[in-house]
């Protein structure tokens, strides 16, 4: 970049990296009060899991319409309306007084988390390009993920401070002033709207699909099948969203429009397989800290200050082995996606363990030390992945690689967030039901899918050996499709 842009480019960055902390902060930070918004609105485990998950789930599913919107309308404008949107349904489902109030402010908030985010990675990928654009696709990640290990300490602190009926509430206010801050900032430097697109030409009927799909995946854990039938349905539903997803990007590809996953992404195996591994970890993530909270508060009778208290370490190790990672790839390469991974798995049945032999009162120091080593794995894990990722993203496919890494993961953290706290709601319902136990049983299923992330991730370059592409050099080829690409 040329000295006078160099201002410019960090200016914009510096609103990519708070509109990634209010979003984030603001999934975290409720995490920590879900059993004061149980007792203060009578929620069922139902309406705790659709309030939880139905973020994620509208956050991933706009991510691709937004990135297209952006390119056609210019990104500036659907940016503010989409952190106005995220900030004004806040306020509501902070105000609300039965749980589908804020279960419906909440999937708006999702979709208004979708359509900012969605301008965020179009408007890095515009102004940074190569070393640079990775760099700070990596800066924009870490910084929302340290954000969202620091949201259970926030939360905690706000419920002890305040009480379980206003704690909450207070908790989802939380990204207000963040979001006015951000508004601020974004008025003054975010770049101002440009087309980068004539017209549109989004894949809706494969983003359908996707979203039926994940509801097929999330709706059994949420609501437990009735009568076998009512499974078969959602297997049949689960079925017939894939077939449906398949056959459209088929016609797409013959019919020459380009389908929501493009064509190339399918055939660049270290893409596919990053991906999957940011799945993984991505979801485990976010669902075993949900779980642990609800725990130590719902299971243990703990105050939301010292659950708080517990979850502390994770931020704090995170965003020190954050710094850090890169190097450990100078000595590792891959291989540290792969020792984080292992890691985490590894922290994850320690805490499994842990819960089910450790003496009340050693339990909790065990449980921060859980947490410490498990900040560690996941900033070894996210930003070295990431960068892996979309570096060997094929270059006809740079920008839109973006936009499908960060849907993917974000659905699949809700379809984890509704199985894992599915598995432990359902654990401790019930006169024999054991909060310890059901801790390590949602807890293993964390585990289950880092250890499975850790087995693609040692087979990565077998895998993708006599697949290799050179990572691309962006800044040397022209996006041929910037309505996919910036989605």
């Amino acid at each position: 970049m040329l000295p006078g842009e160099d201002r410019a480019a960090r200016r914009v960055l510096m609103v990519s990296m708070a509109a990634g902390v209010t979003t984030l902060l603001d999934q975290s930070v409720l995490n920590i009060a879900v059993p004061a918004l149980r007792q203060s609105l009578e929620a069922g485990p139902t309406d705790v899991q659709w309030i939880v998950a139905g973020y994620s789930l509208a956050f991933g599913l706009m991510l691709v319409p937004g990135g297209s919107l952006g390119d056609v309308h210019g990104r500036k404008g659907l940016f503010l309306v989409g952190l106005s949107a995220f900030v004004l349904f806040g306020v509501v489902a902070a105000s609300g007084a039965r749980a589908d109030v804020v279960i419906a402010a909440r999937l708006v908030q999702g979709a208004g988390a979708g359509l900012v985010n969605s301008q965020v990675i179009g408007t890095l990928q515009d102004h940074f390009t190569g070393l640079d654009r990775a760099r700070a696709l990596g800066l924009y990640a870490v910084t929302g993920g340290v954000a969202a290990a620091l949201g259970p300490a926030l939360g905690g602190a706000l419920v002890a401070a305040c009480g379980p009926e206003y704690g909450w509430r207070l908790c989802l206010l939380l990204s207000t002033p963040c979001g006015m801050l951000t508004l601020w900032l974004a008025f003054r430097w975010f770049p101002d709207a440009r087309r980068t697109a004539g017209h549109s030409e989004l894949d809706w009927w494969g983003l359908v699909s996707v979203g039926v799909f994940a509801l097929a995946l999330m709706l059994p854990f949420i609501r437990t099948p009735g009568d076998p039938l009512e499974a078969a349905l959602w297997i049949g539903a689960a079925v017939s969203s894939v077939c449906c997803l398949v056959a459209g990007h088929r016609s797409r590809i013959r019919s020459g429009r380009v389908p929501l996953v493009h064509p190339s992404l399918p055939r660049s195996r270290p893409y596919t397989l990053g991906t999957a591994i940011a799945m993984a970890s991505f979801g485990s993530s976010l669902a075993a800290t949900l779980v642990l909270t609800v725990f130590l508060q719902s299971g243990l009778g703990r105050s939301a200050l010292t659950a708080a208290l517990v979850t502390l370490p994770s931020a704090a190790a995170m965003g020190v082995t954050s710094a850090v990672a890169w190097r450990v790839v100078r000595r590792l390469g891959p291989h540290t996606v792969t020792l984080g991974l292992a890691l985490g798995a590894l922290t994850l049945l320690g805490g499994a363990a842990v819960a089910l032999t450790a003496p009340r009162p050693r339990l909790l120091p065990a449980l921060a030390a859980v947490q410490l080593l498990s900040g560690a794995a996941a900033g070894l894990t996210v930003s070295p992945n990431q960068a892996l990722v979309l570096q060997h993203a094929p270059a006809e496919a740079a920008g839109v690689a973006g936009g499908i890494l960060q849907m993917a993961q974000r659905i699949a953290a809700a379809v984890a967030l509704s199985a894992v706290s599915g598995s432990y709601l359902h654990g401790t319902s019930g006169p024999s039901g054991d909060p310890r136990t059901a801790f390590a049983h949602a807890t293993l299923l964390c585990a289950g899918l880092l250890m499975a992330a850790t087995v693609l991730s040692l087979l990565r370059p077998r895998l993708t050996a006599g697949r290799h592409r050179p990572p691309a050099r962006v800044q040397e080829h022209p996006r041929a499709a910037p309505a996919r690409e910036e989605a």
